[in-house]
């Protein structure tokens, strides 16, 4: 049996390697009521990704995986209960909250960024990419505490030919960094956008806004071209110019812009709605990133999943590829001194389900 499970697991990363399919895009709102909420899609065109919902009690004990693909690295002891997501396996959470309002997201970062090698001498102290998110929501309350705990392990790859990823946390103050390993080394950023996508790198990205100093909310005046009267089509011109395809540069210039020009919602609710409708822009469609029509799985979506985070009230909603109806975690109805641990598949049925009308 553990071999059967070496090998999927081997298998699964293999996929995870390849880097045509793979996108994230994340968001960041705030409410009138001061509720701070963090939102974000994950794409994978390859497979489907086995997602589950994972609730973690305190005290409950894991430990990294390590090259080889064997659970012999760090030991991890949840200090905080948390409920996150899962890929591929349920020991790879990429997206949680934990009780004491920490919210860790991972987001692919293909052909940018290295890790340290793997010396096994220090397998005690490392963890693999793929399980800091567990690791940091089991340990840590604020994103200060997060940058200290990171610079005292080691941060590893279980397979080379995976690709790299980095990092998004936020607290309930709103602090919200991003974590990328250069040369082997953590480096942070201060997230004062909120935006967060792919490669290449944030500074990067964050610089690449400024190609965009012309785009603004609502309709351009019109102007004349000569003795030429020259006027806008319709509503929304502002934003003519604003890169529409599915690359991480441009989703991150949309999603900055989307972001900005959101109306400010009353309540926490209101604004979880909003990221969720904001976020319907950045779905993208199984086809659009495989040439010649080569589509490797029969899933409906590339998107798989979308979250939104509530992070003040402790709630993360979900909705997925299968079934577009939201549905929410309230952490703060969890006993996490007494509930057991659990990974749970995010669907039970694999299709969109229909509501019938009854008309009388």
């Amino acid at each position: 049996m553990r071999k059967i499970f070496m090998t999927c697991l081997a298998i699964a990363m293999v996929l995870l390697a390849r880097q045509e399919a793979d996108a994230c895009t994340g968001i960041t709102l705030t409410a009138k009521d001061s509720a701070r909420i963090v939102a974000r899609t994950i794409e994978w065109g390859g497979s489907e990704l086995n997602s589950h919902y994972v609730v973690v009690p305190r005290g409950y004990i894991q430990h990294s995986y390590v090259p080889g693909y064997t659970p012999d690295g760090m030991k991890m002891i949840a200090r905080y209960g948390y409920v996150g997501l899962s890929v591929e396996q349920k020991e790879f959470v990429v997206e949680g909250l934990n009780e004491a309002g920490l919210s860790a997201g991972l987001f692919y970062f293909p052909g940018y960024g290295q890790y340290e090698a793997y010396d096994e001498r220090l397998k005690t102290q490392s963890v693999t990419d793929l399980q800091l998110v567990s690791y940091l929501l089991g340990s840590c309350a604020t994103v200060e505490q997060v940058k200290e705990a990171v610079t005292a392990v080691h941060i590893i790859a279980i397979d080379p030919r995976a690709s790299t990823v980095h990092w998004r946390f936020a607290d309930a103050s709103g602090r919200q960094v991003v974590l990328e390993i250069i040369g082997g080394k953590p480096c942070f950023y201060e997230n004062r956008l909120g935006v967060l996508t792919n490669s290449p790198g944030f500074e990067w990205q964050m610089t690449n806004l400024n190609n965009y100093v012309n785009l603004h909310a609502g309709t351009t005046e019109g102007k004349k071209l000569g003795n030429v009267p020259l006027a806008s089509f319709g509503a929304g011109s502002g934003l003519l110019g604003i890169p529409g395809d599915v690359t991480p540069p441009s989703r991150f210039v949309r999603a900055a812009f989307y972001q900005a020009t959101a109306p400010l919602q009353a309540v926490a609710e209101d604004a979880v709605r909003q990221g969720f409708q904001i976020l319907n822009n950045f779905d993208i469609p199984v086809g659009v990133e495989f040439a010649d029509g080569k589509i490797p799985a029969d899933i409906p979506s590339a998107t798989q999943w979308t979250t939104v985070t509530d992070i003040t009230n402790r709630v993360i909603y979900y909705r997925t590829m299968y079934n577009s109806a939201i549905r929410r975690i309230d952490l703060s109805a969890i006993d996490f001194t007494r509930v057991n641990y659990q990974a749970v598949p995010l669907d039970s049925v694999k299709h969109q389900p229909f509501v019938p009308v009854l008309i009388r």
